[in-house]
């Protein structure tokens, strides 16, 4: 028995109407009466009673239906399930972001969800010190990560979010009980810097190396991670710039989080590897570039 004629079987069955049955799978009413003829006599029974006011299953054609039925639905989900992995649009996709910043592209990743339910979209956290370490590896498909990035093996897609800096002290550091803070106030203290792989270009869009008027920016700890980063502060040895999401995420009562008048703007935008723009990665970028479009 054909595909085709399961399913002219299963449509009968289930419309009991020849006229409806072929309406629906947009063929002639002789084809539906032609292919069910063909499997009674290829079956030697009968599957349908037919009188010139209903048509009904029979027997037969009833326990034929029951097992046709599972068999049938498995082998279409089988094929649309080929036909989107071939379409790129199935399988893994990950996405590597810093910290908190998954919720900065929560609309995005909440799109391309719906779009791609057959994808596994997996997240991972990216260390702002090795922030092309993951893609480079093949651990992460896309970062999000913060710019400048020119790196030759890597493409920069359009902007995403945007993210203000605050200034992590200790509660007994000098600068604690001010309201706020300029950068010039940087030079005359000693800032964490990333013990890892991140360009001095990368990190400059971060902290300086010096401040508005052209005083050298200390370099105090080097740390690996955002909780080192926290340790370091807390213990009033060094200062640190921190993300916003970040600083508001994690209310410490060892460390004072004072905004930066004139600080960096942190520009987010989604990074692939130059040879690694496969389907599933072009239908994240454009699930980015929608969801920027009603926003």
């Amino acid at each position: 028995m054909e595909l085709r004629d399961i399913e002219i079987f299963l449509t009968l069955a289930e419309e009991l109407h020849f006229g409806r049955t072929a309406e629906r799978l947009r063929i002639s009413q002789a084809r539906v009466s032609q292919s069910i003829k063909q499997q009674e006599r290829r079956i030697g029974g009968v599957l349908f009673e037919r009188t010139s006011r209903s048509v009904r299953l029979t027997p037969l054609g009833d326990r034929l239906r029951a097992r046709l039925d599972a068999g049938y639905r498995e082998i279409n989900a089988g094929l649309d399930e080929a036909t989107a992995v071939a379409q790129g649009h199935a399988g893994t996709l990950t996405v590597g972001a810093f910290d908190t910043h998954h919720q900065d592209v929560a609309a995005v990743l909440d799109l391309f969800r719906q779009r791609h339910p057959r994808c596994e979209l997996r997240l991972r956290e990216v260390l702002p010190s090795d922030p092309f370490g993951g893609l480079r590896a093949g651990r992460v498909d896309v970062g999000l990560l913060w710019l400048p990035v020119r790196e030759p093996d890597l493409v920069v897609g359009l902007e995403l979010f945007t993210e203000r800096l605050v200034l992590a002290v200790s509660p007994g550091h000098p600068l604690a009980g001010r309201d706020r803070v300029d950068m010039e106030d940087l030079g005359d203290y000693s800032v964490v810097y990333p013990d890892g792989p991140i360009p001095d270009y990368v990190w400059e869009a971060h902290t300086p190396s010096v401040t508005p008027t052209g005083r050298p920016i200390r370099r105090g700890i080097a740390v690996a991670t955002l909780a080192e980063a926290f340790t370091a502060v807390a213990a009033g040895d060094v200062i640190s710039p921190i993300g916003l999401d970040s600083a508001a995420s994690r209310l410490r009562r060892d460390i004072v989080f004072l905004p930066i008048t004139d600080g960096p703007i942190l520009r987010y935008a989604p990074v692939w590897r130059s040879g690694g723009e496969t389907p599933l990665v072009r239908a994240f970028l454009q699930a980015a570039a929608d969801t920027q479009k009603t926003t």
